[in-house]
């Protein structure tokens, strides 16, 4: 399989993901659900593990990339708290084009900090996204509408 398969599939799954979370979220807490939510990708992701044989691999980690990893993780708990406090204030259709702003926050980043090369295509489908998220705000299209 292909990375383009994988990401394919995550994008249709993260779409899914925002769905279930607003739908599951009635009278809920935001930070609850994102515990809860926490809970099952931990014990998922252990279990994936497990059964492939992999816990052994731990031990053979570097430091860096412990660091790295635990700050990913980090980041991804304070992406998901924000994004659960999203979505318990606001609509769905609000929410998750504002999350893929983040695919262009990547891109930055990635010419930054991993001097990555962006093309003149690459830049425009970054302009189009900030486009894109702009317009489906429901601000935005009152602006339009009005």
């Amino acid at each position: 399989m292909t990375w383009m398969f994988y990401a394919f599939f995550s994008a249709i799954f993260a779409g899914l993901t925002a769905l279930l979370a607003k739908i599951g979220m009635d009278n809920v807490p935001s930070n609850l659900a994102t515990f809860i939510r926490t809970l099952v990708i931990g014990t998922f992701a252990f279990g994936i593990v497990f059964t492939q044989g992999q816990l052994n691999l731990i031990s053979t980690l570097s430091s860096r990339a412990w660091i790295f990893l635990v700050l990913s993780g980090l980041a991804t708990g304070i992406s998901w708290l924000f994004y659960f406090a999203a979505l318990k204030a606001g609509p769905l259709s609000g929410v998750a084009p504002i999350d893929k702003l983040s695919f262009v926050i990547a891109v930055i980043l990635g010419v930054i900090f991993l001097g990555e090369r962006v093309n003149m295509i690459t830049a425009f489908g970054c302009a189009l996204i900030v486009v894109g998220v702009l317009v489906t705000l429901p601000s935005v299209q009152a602006w339009f509408l009005d």
